[in-house]
C-alpha cells in the first residue's frame, strides 16, 4: 500500500479544504480539459489515503467514457444506469458504496476494489462527467468524503461553466 507524505493532513474537513485551494491553483489559467483532469486525478491519489483508484469518466454519446485516471486499466465504456457510475450519472446523484459487491450490476474493472464513490459533475446543469474512487478497503468512504469531494468537483464545475472547456 502507498504511503501519503505528510504535507496532507489526516483530518478529513482541513485535507478537503485544501485539496479544493491546490486544484484551484493547478487549473487556474489551464485551458485544457483533459490535462486538469490529469492533474487532479494524481493529486488525489497521492493525498487521499487507502485507494486504488481514482480517475474521471466523460459523457460522450449517452455514455460514460474513461478519462483521466490513476490506478490499473479500467473499463472503457460504461452504459448509463450499469455499475456505480452509470447509476450515479443516470440519477445525477453521488452514490457512495460500502461493499461494491452487494452493489446491484456492479462493474469490476479492478477485483481488489470492495468500495467506491463517485460524484456527478455538472456543465450548466447537465451531467458531463463523474469522479470515481475506489478503495481495497469496505466501508473505506463517508459522508465527509462525499462532501469533501462534492467541494472538489464544484472548482471542476465552475471552470467547466466558465466556458474554458
Amino acid at each position: 500500500m502507498k504511503t501519503v507524505s505528510s504535507i496532507y493532513p489526516k483530518e478529513k474537513k482541513v485535507l478537503y479544504q485544501l485539496l479544493k485551494v491546490r486544484i484551484q491553483g493547478l487549473i487556474d489559467g489551464v485551458p485544457y480539459l483533459i490535462a486538469n483532469l490529469a492533474n487532479v486525478s494524481a493529486l488525489l491519489v497521492e493525498a487521499l489515503t487507502d485507494i486504488n483508484w481514482v480517475g474521471f469518466y466523460l459523457v460522450k454519446n449517452g455514455r460514460l467514457v474513461l478519462g483521466p485516471f490513476q490506478g490499473r486499466p479500467a473499463c472503457v465504456e460504461i452504459p448509463m444506469g450499469k455499475g456505480v457510475c452509470g447509476t450515479a450519472a443516470a440519477k445525477d446523484e453521488s452514490i457512495l458504496v460500502e461493499n461494491v459487491h452487494e452493489f446491484p450490476g456492479h462493474i469490476a474493472c479492478d477485483c481488489a476494489s470492495k468500495s467506491e464513490i463517485v460524484i456527478p459533475i455538472h456543465k450548466n446543469g447537465e451531467i458531463v462527467g463523474v469522479l470515481d474512487i475506489d478503495s481495497p478497503s469496505f466501508g473505506r468512504f463517508d459522508e465527509e468524503d462525499k462532501d469533501g469531494l462534492l467541494r472538489v468537483t464544484a472548482v471542476l464545475e465552475k471552470k467547466w461553466n466558465e466556458g474554458l472547456y
